[in-house]
């Protein structure tokens, strides 16, 4: 479990095989912080620790990445040199500064627009049409594991509102019109869904 507070910057540092592949991130987490097993959030992907250790530029980890989780994220776009968002899973006490985020990816999606709004960015993301009933406005939404606040919503497109302080600290500094990215829905508009389904 996550809060969608992103707490590095990764770097692809190299990717193999070929149906799964096999994937080294480096980052400036403590080497010694990294355990075997542990989850990290990359990109909003909750993956699992194989491999960890250090080098010149400070930890690297590897992940294994299933055929599956290849096609249902952008992981399987990812190149070396690619920065992501890294975040650590939750402990028990740790300040809840985003949302509950699952690094269950629900989708992919696009981004349509980029506008400079004063010193924010303002940004549209068309989200596929079966999420379209997640998404609210100042509901929560997970980017490439990042917890920000939905501002509007037309059917499947959303806004969120990009502060200078986000993009510093992510990828989103780096964010190009028809990038994709992983979505995640707040998990209790997932239920909320499943509940009115259910009664309908």
């Amino acid at each position: 479990m996550f809060t969608g507070i992103v707490t590095s910057i990764g770097e692809i540092e190299a990717i193999s095989g070929d149906h799964d592949l096999t994937i080294r991130i480096s980052s400036d987490y403590r080497p010694e912080a990294i355990a075997l097993g542990a989850s990290i959030a990359c990109s909003g992907c909750c993956l699992t620790v194989t491999d960890s250790g250090a080098h010149d530029r400070g930890a690297w980890f590897t992940a294994d990445v299933s055929a599956e989780t290849l096609s249902k994220t952008v992981l399987g776009d990812w190149k070396v040199g690619r920065r992501i968002n890294l975040e650590r899973s939750l402990k028990v006490g740790d300040e809840l500064g985003g949302h509950i985020v699952t690094g269950h990816v629900d989708g992919v999606g696009e981004i349509t627009r980029l506008a400079n709004d004063g010193d924010s960015l303002r940004v549209s993301i068309k989200a596929p049409d079966a999420l379209a009933a997640y998404i609210a406005a100042k509901g929560s939404m997970a980017l490439d594991g990042a917890s920000l606040t939905v501002n509007e919503v037309d059917g499947a497109t959303f806004g969120v509102n990009l502060i200078p302080h986000t993009r510093q600290v992510t990828t989103f500094g780096e964010l190009t019109e028809g990038q994709t990215i992983n979505l995640e829905i707040d998990v209790l508009a997932r239920y909320v869904k499943r509940m009115r389904d259910m009664e309908g």
